[in-house]
């Protein structure tokens, strides 16, 4: 017995022991996190400010795509917030209109009840009369009468409540909606406005395009491209050392069971030969402006914003050196430092960074190396919508 009192008390002061140690694992985790949070916004900032963005179009171009991005995000906010609330202002007129019923069926209810309650208050004598029946009974049948007519009566005073609570939430309802309209009309200007933006970006694709018949300034731009890339990959690798991410399930062992990023086809593979004679570290996949782009894997976002050549970027951290990125993209809705599931989407693919037609750029990294996609995906081509 005393042995077993013993076993408990080291138990339980083993126990007392291990509780503060996790307090500070998960402080420590949380610092470690706030600092990588805090890099990658400075290595996003040292991006805006390297030497390949101080190129005057690349410069424009940014600056026009992010603008437009913004505003095309905002818009869609408030049309979403409207979608909500019109969707609760049909769910409200729905149950108004079944409480209105349920108080005209109360109402006939009491009105057929109060007239049989008249009949028999005028032929009860007589009937009690011929058939000699009691008059504490007849009695009884209008105390019961009254006690129906006063429950259906309080249900109607409790429907007729119920739809004026009803109608004031629906004209809140309505002032909120009107707000959000005269917002979108806001937006809806602003994005027109943008449209200089638009064509800003028209005409510095136009530049590019005359300077790309140059092939010896095509080939510099390409390689400048490149090389910023490499940069901020190694710097982020570097940034991610102290915090890794750590996967329920490890990437590597996930070969031939990956879902596509995005719904399209494939135009330039891994390895073909790209512009100036150089090879495309990852693929090209031709879609629809604004189609979904999803993450493969769970991972973590360690950096989401525009780089030159790949137009809005997100890079996912799957942990063990393994590295997704997606560019191209028109709209960016993840974070550096946001945690991301398998499948959930993460941008909207666009035409950001230059590229002729909407669609998605796709590269897997391991260990800072490109690595070949084909033979990663459940099935040899995307879906096609």
């Amino acid at each position: 017995m005393k042995r077993g009192i013993r076993v408990l008390a080291l138990g339980l002061w083993l126990a007392a022991l291990a509780l503060p140690a996790a307090q500070p694992d998960r402080a420590r985790t949380e610092a470690n996190l706030r600092t990588l949070k805090e890099r990658i916004e400075r290595i996003q900032r040292q991006v805006q400010d390297d030497a390949a963005e101080k190129d005057r179009l690349t410069r424009d171009l940014r600056a026009a795509e992010q603008s437009v991005s913004k505003a095309q995000g905002e818009l869609g906010k408030v049309r979403s917030q409207r979608s909500e609330t019109s969707a609760e202002r049909e769910r409200l007129q729905k149950e108004r209109e079944q409480r209105v019923a349920e108080r005209d069926r109360t109402q006939d209810d009491l009105a057929a009840q109060l007239r049989s309650a008249y009949m028999m208050g005028r032929n009860e004598p007589l009937k009690m009369l011929l058939n000699q029946r009691s008059p504490a009974q007849f009695q009884r049948n209008l105390t019961y009468y009254g006690y129906f007519g006063r429950d259906r009566a309080g249900k109607i005073n409790l429907i007729t409540q119920n739809i004026a609570e009803i109608d004031e939430l629906a004209r809140q309802i309505e002032e909120q909606d009107n707000e959000l309209e005269q917002l979108e009309i806001q937006r809806q200007r602003r994005v027109q406005e943008l449209d200089k933006a638009r064509k800003q970006r028209g005409r510095v694709l136009a530049s590019l395009t005359a300077e790309s018949r140059n092939r010896g300034a095509q080939l510099k731009r390409l390689q400048q491209q490149q090389l910023q890339l490499e940069k901020l990959l190694a710097e982020l690798r570097r940034a991610t050392e102290a915090t890794p991410f750590d996967p329920n399930d490890p990437f590597a062992k996930l070969r031939g069971r990956l879902s596509w990023p995005v719904a399209g086809k494939v135009e330039l593979g891994y390895g073909d030969t790209i512009a100036g004679g150089l090879r495309s570290n990852g693929i090209e996949i031709a879609a629809d402006r604004g189609a979904n782009v999803r993450a493969v894997h769970e991972g973590r976002v360690i950096f989401a914003d525009w780089l030159s050549g790949r137009g809005l970027l997100i890079i996912l951290d799957h942990g063990n050196g393994y590295l997704s990125l997606y560019g191209h993209n028109e709209q960016l809705f993840k974070q550096a430092g946001a945690t991301v599931r398998a499948g959930e989407t993460i941008a909207a693919a666009g035409d950001s960074g230059g590229r002729a037609r909407p669609g998605l750029y796709f590269e897997i990294r391991r260990a800072g190396k490109p690595v070949n996609p084909s033979g990663w995906f459940k099935s040899s081509a995307p879906p096609s919508d």
